[in-house]
């Protein structure tokens, strides 16, 4: 398969443009595509801009997404918010909402937005970096559709349910741990049958408990209800898949259960047989980090941290050790005067969106 890189700058002009094609507001627009390109540029392509036609494109035109966001604050408090998205776009509800955390944060020293009936929000990672910026701890968490078998089960009942961490260093990039609860996400399954790939053995298993590689299979089957994906630490008990099991369940708790939001099956999108909107729930939470310590002080012990950690005895073999947010740094790196891979499949996509949408002068940066 062919690959080659579309510079950032080209994609931001597109993806802004189709958006505006599709019902979303300028602003609206530019957020979107800042969260989906953010998650190109440091990797987790499994979240970036592949999302754009089957995620959020397809579901405003079959009606279940709407494209002009128009979110309410329906309870608030000094440090708490809770916010409900009226199906509008996941990424403008979640920066606000991230905002409003900050916000609250910068005077209290805490803050937490919990959010009901939004929509994906796409690249986990993005709010927490908000945080950050603001030398704030920052924490999110989402539920979705059900994907993840309980341990001992066999029945996609929980979504994989990110719990994502941001957290500043004195180093040239934070702290970002943001991963599922499920040892991979359907994105990441998506994304091997697009490029035409088997899936490692333990990642996803059918109704009978069996493992399955087949990454194209398991999108019908996961459909079908006969495929679900296994929780951090894979089948059984022995590895400890009860620990992915637990966190996950924890994610859709605070996913659902302080906004009175939607949770596991409620979240599937299909009703009577037609598609309906999936109504998630997400949490925002910003520490203030001034409020316990000088921001410096806690960079360098957090550095000094991760440091020791990338210094430990390496395995045989292995030349080096990461910390989380290091490989997303590297990758960064090598990206930011190349841009955006393009494989075969989604290069085809794109040309086909340029059509749908009218924007024939964007067809040469997606041909072989």
């Amino acid at each position: 398969m062919t690959q080659r890189f579309i510079p950032f700058q080209v994609m931001e002009h597109f993806m802004v443009k189709v958006l505006e094609k599709a019902g979303v507001p300028d602003t609206d627009a530019k957020t979107i595509t800042d969260v989906l390109i953010q998650a190109d540029k440091f990797g987790f392509d499994s979240h970036g801009v592949n999302r754009l036609k089957p995620i959020y494109l397809d579901r405003i035109k079959d009606g279940i997404l709407n494209p002009v966001t128009n979110f309410k604050v329906v309870r608030e408090g000094p440090t708490t918010a809770v916010i409900d998205g009226q199906n509008g776009m996941g990424h403008v509800i979640s920066t606000s909402a991230m905002k409003m955390a900050v916000d609250k944060a910068r005077q209290f020293g805490m803050g937490m937005v919990v959010v009901r009936n939004s929509s994906h929000y796409g690249f986990a990672g993005y709010y927490p970096l908000m945080a950050v910026k603001e030398n704030m701890i920052g924490i999110t968490g989402t539920n979705a559709r059900p994907s993840i078998a309980p341990t001992f089960g066999v029945e996609g009942m929980l979504g994989t349910n990110p719990l994502t961490f941001g957290i500043p260093t004195d180093e040239a990039f934070p702290f970002l741990l943001d991963c599922a609860t499920s040892i991979t996400q359907r994105g990441k399954v998506e994304l091997y049958a697009r490029e035409g790939k088997e899936m490692s053995k333990g990642w996803v298993i059918d109704d009978k408990g069996e493992s399955k590689t087949d990454s194209v299979a398991a999108l019908d089957d996961f459909i079908a209800g006969r495929a679900a994906l296994t929780p951090l630490g894979g089948i059984g008990e022995e590895l400890g898949g009860y620990k992915g099991y637990g966190y996950a369940t924890v994610v859709e708790i605070l996913s659902s259960a302080l906004q009175q939001g939607n949770y596991m099956k409620m979240l599937l999108g299909f009703q009577d047989g037609k598609k309906v909107p999936y109504n998630l729930g997400h949490f925002f939470i910003a520490i203030d980090i001034n409020a316990f310590v000088e921001p410096d002080d806690f960079k360098k012990t957090t550095g000094n941290i991760l440091r020791e950690l990338r210094a430990s005895k390496k395995m045989p073999g292995q030349d080096r050790i990461y910390t989380a947010g290091e490989k997303e740094y590297d990758t960064w790196m090598y990206r930011k005067d190349k841009g955006i891979p393009f494989g075969d499949d989604l290069l085809a996509e794109f040309k086909g969106i340029c059509k749908d949408y009218a924007l024939d002068e964007f067809l040469h940066h997606f041909e072989r």
